[in-house]
């Protein structure tokens, strides 16, 4: 008898499992961290929707859109969450993503209208360095220094192809010339950010290439006050970072129950203090105390997204040539 209702048992909550529908996201590693949102957003989630939320890391957002690029049609994704606006054309060539269909207004420095990627972050890229040290205030100035930099590689890293874009929107032309005077302040490239930053950390350069929230994780996370970015008066590239429905889901309600929930306050209010960007809309209590004397650029540098994909082969070719020299 006691056998008998064990094993009822075991047949229920095997039939409750396979009931369950599964919403699978492909995103970057750092998101699925314990340290970073995943925990958390898919906790939040689980709770309102009645699935089972699967968040599956890959390196960065370059091997994310490579990944799916690769499983085409048949992929297991249903979400794509972590390309940002320097890959979404070609993320949009792909012809795999299907219309969001949300509506809503975002607090972002420039207009947002794309009926298929949605924003769910958006930060400045910036040099992070120790504070109370001189800093140079543009790029033409940190050529100049003899202050030693790590930066990520634009071939494996947002944040370097985000840096690439950063020097092309700035100078245009002359970015070549920036490249060359920035070549010999260079003490290595990096694979990706982590690795970047922890060089930065162990002191191995003079700053490293991040983002003005940076100094937010070490004041709020570890009450650390000794970190800085430095503001470049020719503006800060932005980086929008953005999630889009696989048109081939097999869960397209709650695909779509998910994109809502993105732009919502429980998934908008996670974002500061794990991802340690800024969300693309505050969240009812606003901002942590430690985002308040962050520096805020006074211009804002953003390509549109097909600019940035016909720049991009060209603005690597300078980088490169630069460095081989």
């Amino acid at each position: 008898m006691k056998y008998s209702v064990f094993a009822a048992g075991i047949l229920s909550a095997t039939a409750i499992m396979a009931d369950t529908p599964e919403l699978t996201v492909y995103t970057y590693d750092s998101f699925v961290s314990d340290w970073g949102p995943g925990p958390q957003v898919e906790q939040a989630f689980e709770e309102i929707c009645a699935c089972d939320l699967k968040l599956v890391g890959v390196e960065d957002g370059a091997a994310l859109l490579a990944r799916i690029r690769l499983e085409g049609a048949h992929t297991d994704a249903d979400i794509m969450l972590g390309i940002d606006t320097n890959l979404m054309s070609a993320a949009r060539e792909t012809g795999l993503f299907a219309p969001h269909n949300v509506t809503t207004e975002f607090d972002l420095p420039v207009a947002w209208e794309d009926p298929v990627f949605l924003p769910y972050d958006w930060g400045y890229f910036a040099f992070v360095h120790n504070a109370g040290e001189d800093a140079p205030a543009n790029f033409r100035a940190l050529a100049a220094s003899d202050k030693t930099i790590l930066i990520e590689d634009p071939r494996s890293s947002t944040p370097g192809l985000g840096l690439l874009m950063w020097v092309k929107a700035a100078y245009g032309d002359e970015a070549p010339a920036i490249w060359e005077g920035l070549s010999d302040n260079i003490v290595t490239v990096t694979k990706g950010w982590s690795e970047a930053y922890g060089l930065f950390l162990e002191g191995e350069a003079d700053m490293v290439l991040s983002y003005t929230t940076s100094p937010a994780y070490h004041l709020i996370a570890e009450s650390d006050a000794s970190k800085a970015a430095a503001a470049f008066d020719e503006g800060h590239y932005m980086q929008v970072e953005l999630a889009a429905k696989l048109a081939a889901t097999d869960q397209p309600e709650l695909a779509g129950q998910f994109l809502e929930f993105i732009v919502s306050d429980a998934f908008q209010s996670i974002i500061p203090t794990t991802n340690w960007m800024y969300p693309v809309r505050v969240p009812k209590a606003g901002l942590p105390a430690g985002f308040n004397g962050l520096i805020q650029p006074e211009k804002s540098l953003l390509l549109p997204a097909d600019e940035a994909a016909a720049l991009k082969n060209k603005a690597l070719d300078e980088w490169l040539t630069a460095l081989s020299r």
